[in-house]
């Protein structure tokens, strides 16, 4: 539709004619299609119809050549936001991200300086790389707490903000985090427990974890991330991987009117000893003998001052991120990770000093300490909502918390939409959102844009055995809805096509080295999982498995496909086929399962599909399977994973080793 047939489209969308005519004026007055369409979004409102939106964009960008330029964006920097940005003050993106791959050792060392590091022995440099890339050394011989750097700011600036069930908002100074974080430590050693000791955390991302979290990685310990959404076998696996000598939980969930236990799964875990959190007033759950309730242990502890500095490659957090063998990859953060974090937050995310950035997540996937690390130690706060993030409260909190930078993933941004959520609040106050953990649907994006008066949304894709992003958007290029538009910094990747050879299509592999990229794990041989059997890349450079399936688009831009291997997103979980179809074992009738992942038509979030193969002349039914499914899935998985269908086939593809060819089963599953 071009811009002189659109006036009356917009009238349908319920515009009146002078705005409509003011609206196409705008667009009509600018140089370019670039230009007219920042025109126009500096014009519309987010009360505006989204039709209204949809209709004008599609107009100014008509004869838009994608072939050419790539996909038409949705959001448009002007020069000045441009080199207002964290990167343009220093050259732009494209200067700042050549930079940290073609000289590291300047880049992170300006990193370092920028973010003024603590050592108690500063490396004698950022990198050595002469035992070739997988052996590289970041910073070696250094020692330090990253926590010590953490803490060591204006203590009287905001550190965190909270959102109440009251609807009010509680502000956390960075000296009161501090000595939160003091008496966790306190508690923990008063326990018996000491540097190098593994300490699990399982409960939701409250207040309260914050300050255990930074007391456990200051105490010299290992934080062990568990997601409060798994079973009690998930939870006892990642104990066991973890090697938690002590775990700190909370006795329920709450969710509105219900109260979900938390506390009764880890006894069914058989987790070592407890430290209980009560979710609201008194515990709620009666103690094993030797488990203690958080408060009386914070009580009955002398806070602990100070941080025990450690080798740069110490640990200070296992992670778990599904692999295709059925059990998780237990990935090892150091004391170098969180530097990979707050640099993309810097980076991509624009986090600036006095910024509040909220990210709805939790401690147990990486996005949880990511936003602990990038926003603290970039000087900004972070908001923690203690309830769910679904819903008008959440949004009514972003206002009043004055959210800078929004974190989404794409299942929520769609239950916003469907729900009315945002009806009625401001989100202005927002410099720009980011997405991670699924593919986004594009109109979704938009829309999200439109509704914060053009704000920009940063894709950001990585993983957690890299400690933050391999590709991302940015505050200082025109952003393209649900495509990346940069390599992130302090990262390479090559697409690779058909025999391993370079392609525009692919399986993505990274170029090392890359601070922050794991180099161990506690239960696999990383270099089997890593770089056995990678192809040479250009120059003959070591490449790195990572297994994301990636499309170069004209114009600078990327878009992603899901998985190449057997691992899925699903609602921001990553999780794998294995780890699904094992849960649906031994159902009545049924000889084998394969569990994929489908993009719906339109793109978005995957949808879960179990492909069953009766056993022998068994008669299923497929909605009855769906539903055994899904009370398997929720009993010994995790409950946020939804069966959306269940498809009855007579045998499973195969390759002619026996594997199952889930890629083929994708392609010919629909999305609907």
């Amino acid at each position: 539709m071009a811009l002189e047939d659109a006036h009356a489209t917009l009238r349908d969308a319920g515009l009146d004619a002078a705005r409509a005519d003011a609206l196409i004026a705008a667009a009509r007055s600018a140089p370019d299609a670039l230009q007219a369409w920042r025109a126009v979004t500096d014009l519309l409102q987010p009360t505006d119809p989204w039709d209204a939106h949809r209709t004008l964009h599609a107009a100014v960008f008509a004869a838009w050549d994608a072939d050419a330029r790539g996909p038409a964006p949705v959001w448009v920097p002007t020069e000045a936001e441009v080199a207002a940005t964290n990167v343009g003050r220093e050259g732009g993106m494209e200067a700042v991200w050549r930079q940290s791959v073609e000289d590291p050792e300047r880049f992170w060392d300006a990193c370092v300086r920028r973010m003024e590091l603590r050592w108690d022995a500063a490396p004698a440099r950022m990198l050595d790389a002469d035992a070739g890339a997988e052996a590289a050394r970041w910073m070696p011989g250094a020692r330090l707490n990253v926590a010590a750097t953490v803490f060591g700011g204006d203590l009287e600036r905001t550190a965190v903000v909270v959102g109440m069930g009251d609807g009010s908002v509680r502000r956390v100074s960075l000296g009161e985090l501090l000595r939160d974080a003091e008496r966790a430590r306190g508690a923990l050693e008063a326990a018996g427990l000491g540097p190098g000791d593994a300490v699990a955390i399982d409960m939701p991302m409250t207040y309260a974890s914050v300050p255990l979290y930074l007391g456990i990685v200051a105490a010299g310990m290992v934080a062990v991330s568990i997601a409060d959404s798994f079973a009690a076998e998930e939870i006892a696996t990642r104990l066991r991987l973890g090697d938690a000598k002590a775990i700190v939980t909370q006795d329920v969930i709450l969710r509105g009117d219900k109260a979900l236990p938390l506390y009764a799964r880890v006894v069914e875990a058989d987790a070592p000893k407890a430290f209980v959190i009560a979710a609201e007033g008194a515990l709620r759950a009666e103690l094993r003998p030797g488990d203690v309730a958080w408060e009386d242990a914070l009580a009955h502890a002398k806070p602990v001052a100070g941080a025990v500095p450690t080798d740069a490659e110490a640990a200070t957090n296992v992670l778990f991120s599904s692999g295709t063998t059925g059990e998780p990859k237990a990935i090892v953060w150091t004391q170098l990770t969180p530097l990979k974090a707050a640099v993309d937050g810097w980076a991509h995310h624009d986090v600036r000093p006095g910024d509040v950035v909220a990210w709805p997540t939790n401690l147990g996937w990486m996005m949880g300490p990511w936003l602990v690390y990038a926003s603290l130690l970039n000087g900004a706060a972070l908001a923690l909502y203690e309830g769910a993030p679904h819903g008008a409260g959440f949004a009514r909190f972003v206002e009043a918390a004055g959210v800078t930078m929004l974190g989404v993933i794409p299942s929520l941004v769609k239950a916003w939409r469907a729900s009315g959520a945002l009806e009625g609040v401001d989100w202005t106050g927002l410099r720009c959102f980011s997405s991670t953990g699924e593919a986004s649907n594009a109109e979704e994006m938009h829309w999200l844009m439109s509704r914060a008066g053009y704000r920009p949304v940063v894709e950001y894709c990585g993983g957690t055995e890299i400690g933050g992003g391999y590709i991302a958007g940015s505050c200082a290029q025109p952003q393209v809805a649900s495509c990346f538009s940069t390599p992130a910094v302090g990262a390479d990747f090559v697409i690779l096509g058909e025999g391993g050879a370079a392609a525009d299509e692919g399986e993505l592999a990274l170029v090392p080295p890359m601070l922050g990229s794991s180099n161990r794990l506690l239960n696999r041989d990383h270099h089997a999982t890593y770089f056995e059997g990678m192809p040479p890349g250009p120059a003959g450079r070591t490449l790195r498995r990572h297994g994301d399936w990636m499309e170069r688009l004209p114009g600078g831009y990327f878009r992603a496909h899901g998985r190449a291997d057997d691992t899925m997103n699903l609602g921001g979980i990553k999780t794998s086929s294995a780890e699904i179809e094992r849960a649906v074992a031994g159902a009545e009738g049924v000889l084998e399962t394969a569990a994929i992942a489908v993009p719906p038509k339109g793109g978005g979030p995957s949808l879960l599909v179990i492909v069953a193969v009766p056993d022998g002349d068994a008669t299923l039914d497929a909605e009855a399977l769906r539903s055994a499914f899904q009370k398997s899935i929720r009993t010994h998985l995790n409950p946020l994973f939804k069966v959306h269908s269940v498809e009855l086939r007579a045998t499973l593809p195969r390759t002619a080793s026996g594997k199952v060819m889930r890629r083929v089963l994708r392609k010919e599953t629909s999305g609907a």
